[in-house]
């Protein structure tokens, strides 16, 4: 086939991918050490590290179900072609090589340096000073009849597990064995589950910090921590940090003035004593910190949603966290383009007033 008009004229100038587009583009040219170390000169051509993300920040954002349904859409979709940056004529890979092919970064640090140049071109949209912190619950790729017992005591296949006591002290899944039996809250089925955490800023809803950790009742605020931690290495000056009141915890608010941050925690005072007193709770900044909250379950709810993350497939702590973390960066890529246009309309206005 001949065509007159290429790749580049046929995406509309207003398109919301131009815009992501040239981010990531600025994000994966800072990444090219990095790409160097993981491929070697030598050997089978392998597929450019570039093309792989670019094609999974595609499968985020249009929810696409697999690498195979990715892939026969880059081939016949000239949007998709255009922003991975293949010609109109350009040999399409194989879905299996191109899984191949990300794996190899699944087990690299590409994806927490690729979310850290998406937040260093994101930081003048963010606040450095006040932060919401929050978990959520990202189911297996397990079933409940993968969950056995350890010690091989099981007498059926794990079909009939009813009136049977498991727990992730005797049993583990023989699917994904760094999956655990967790509820969220409650009242609530049990299932096979990671947690992730985000750490997001008070003033756009940005994520400043994710990660994933096993689910167990600590692993929330340890978290939580283990991020406020970093976030405060090398800085002098103290943060809030806003959360539920699953964080009203003696040792969680403790720590966290440990690390120069404020707690602004959901009080827990039903038939207990709260952790917090009004050395917090009297200033006026508790209150906005609280009224914040809604930010980082917006964030969970585009990542379960429009993302990957109601329900992972892909096995074992490593490599959810990498998806989770990727995930959190197409998240703030997507926001970016936007609050871009707003500040350059704002300054438009104030020189034209």
């Amino acid at each position: 086939m001949f065509s007159y008009v290429s790749l580049e004229q046929r995406v509309p100038v207003d398109h919301p991918l131009r815009g992501i587009r040239k981010l990531t583009d600025a994000v994966l040219s800072s990444l090219d050490a990095e790409f160097d170390k993981l491929y070697k000169d030598s050997g089978r051509p392998s597929i450019a590290p570039e093309y792989i993300l670019r094609a999974l920040l595609l499968q985020v954002f249009y929810s696409v179900r697999s690498e195979r349904l990715l892939v026969e859409q880059i081939d016949y979709n000239f949007l998709f072609r255009w922003f991975v940056g293949l010609g109109m004529d350009d040999a399409m890979w194989n879905h299996a090589v191109f899984s191949k092919n990300r794996d190899r970064l699944l087990t690299s640090d590409v994806a927490q340096q690729f979310f850290a140049e998406v937040n260093l071109r994101a930081k003048k949209f963010m606040s450095d000073e006040h932060f919401t912190v929050d978990g959520t619950l990202i189911q297996a790729w397990a079933s409940q009849k993968s969950f056995r017992s350890k010690d091989g005591s099981d007498d059926n296949d794990g079909a009939d597990f009813h009136d049977q006591k498991r727990s992730n002290k005797t049993h583990e899944s023989t699917t994904d064995s760094d999956a655990r039996l967790y509820k969220k809250s409650y009242g609530k089925e049990s299932k096979l589950s990671y947690l992730g955490h985000a750490l997001v800023e008070n003033r756009n809803g940005l994520i400043a910090a994710a990660m994933v950790t096993h689910a167990d009742g600590y692993a929330e605020r340890d978290a939580a921590l283990l991020m406020l931690k970093a976030k405060q290495e090398g800085r002098s000056r103290r943060i809030t940090v806003g959360a539920d009141k699953a964080y009203d915890t003696k040792d969680f608010v403790s720590t966290a003035r440990e690390l120069n941050v404020t707690a602004h925690v959901t009080k827990n005072d039903k038939g207990r004593r709260s952790n917090l007193d009004r050395r917090t709770t009297r200033h006026s900044g508790y209150a906005v910190s609280l009224s914040r909250r809604w930010l980082v379950e917006k964030g969970f709810g585009w990542l379960k949603q429009t993302g990957p993350l109601r329900q992972v497939k892909l096995r074992g702590l490593e490599k959810v966290d990498w998806l989770f973390v990727f995930s959190c960066a197409a998240h703030n890529l997507l926001r970016l383009p936007r609050l871009i246009a707003q500040r350059q309309t704002v300054g438009l206005q104030e020189q034209c007033a």
